[in-house]
């Protein structure tokens, strides 16, 4: 049975999955649907997404809603840090973030769920980045936010990463909130 354990934000997941290592090398599961909704984690993941990204650089801060969209996250080869931030409009810890390690060495994976936003920041790479999710993915319902927005404050190892045009150009969560607040209503 995966070691599961909650992070700073209890909904935040992190999974440590046994590891069976011998002469030949390991062997791993890295889902048991049975497995992981007796440990929380009970929703169907219709989607498997693959990333390769250089060292430095940054994927994020990304959120999809309306379908919202829960991710289980690993690396395949690499190293990344990997940031969860609350964006649930409703929640006490809205806007505060966790940041875990997953690397190919620590076989960890991050249970992301609906409406929190996700990134990474490569370390060591490249970096290939394997995530199921619960949703498939759909562009009108995708937000974003900054990823070096003061109000969140997340500590990231480099202030000049490799970014994307659109990453670059995300808005600051004042502005997400907002936009979040009229998804929220138009659809109550």
């Amino acid at each position: 049975m995966p070691r599961i354990t909650p992070t700073a934000l209890p909904d935040v997941l992190l999974i440590e999955p046994d590891v069976h290592r011998d002469a030949r090398g390991f062997f791993l599961e890295t889902y048991h649907a049975q497995k992981y909704a007796a440990a929380g984690i009970a929703r169907a993941f219709v989607q498997d997404n693959h990333s390769r990204s250089a060292p430095g650089t940054l994927r994020g801060i990304h959120l999809q809603t309306n379908p919202a969209q829960a991710k289980l996250v690993r690396v395949i080869r690499g190293a990344v840090l990997d940031v969860a931030v609350d964006l649930r409009l409703d929640s006490p810890t809205f806007g505060r973030w966790v940041q875990l390690e997953l690397s190919e060495q620590n076989f960890r994976q991050l249970y992301v769920p609906p409406g929190f936003g996700h990134a990474f920041y490569v370390t060591e790479g490249p970096a290939e980045v394997e995530y199921k999710t619960t949703a498939l993915y759909h562009p009108a319902g995708e937000l974003g936010v900054l990823w070096n927005d003061p109000d969140l404050a997340i500590s990231w190892p480099a202030g000049d990463p490799i970014l994307s045009e659109r990453d670059r150009a995300l808005p600051p969560l004042s502005a997400v909130r907002e936009r979040l607040l009229t998804v929220s209503q138009a659809a109550g």
